[in-house]
């Protein structure tokens, strides 16, 4: 077991995913009952987001529902990082500076933890994709202008 410990500090949650069997009924649940306000996707989509807070950082607070069969396709087929087999976690999403985003490379690195990066464009995220031992993903987040599409 180390003994040292990393050198950064997730501030918050930036996002939690649920695989969804019956996507519309999960859509108007979360808009209808609960109250949160969808930011992304139609209640027939295969992904739909909703914003919970202003967040971190600039990355918002989000809620995001995937369709169990789409977000369910073998890894070949499967164009991003997928959650554990079998779970309904989709993945979790800390968010932390983009100033800590090397930090958090380079502790994986040091402890031979496998971890990919993408960036999403259209919302300035920079991401560092992992997964836990059951597979689940755990993605660092973070947000950064300059990464915006123009």
């Amino acid at each position: 077991m180390r003994t040292e410990k990393p050198q950064f500090k997730p501030c918050a949650l930036g996002e939690i995913a649920i695989r969804c069997a019956v996507m519309a009924e999960m859509v108007r649940f979360y808009e209808d009952i609960v109250g949160l306000e969808r930011s992304g996707g139609e209640p027939d989509s295969t992904l739909t987001f909703f914003r919970i807070d202003e967040g971190f950082g600039g990355h918002t607070a989000t809620l995001a529902l995937f369709d169990a069969e789409t977000s369910a396709r073998p890894r070949e087929e499967h164009s991003g990082p997928l959650a554990g087999p079998g779970s309904s976690l989709h993945h979790i999403a800390p968010s932390l500076p983009f100033s800590e985003q090397d930090t958090v490379m380079r502790w994986y690195d040091s402890l031979n933890q496998p971890c990919t990066v993408e960036d999403f464009g259209w919302v300035g995220w920079p991401r560092i994709f992992t997964h836990d031992p059951e597979g689940n993903t755990v993605t660092m987040v973070a947000y950064d202008a300059s990464l915006l599409d123009a």
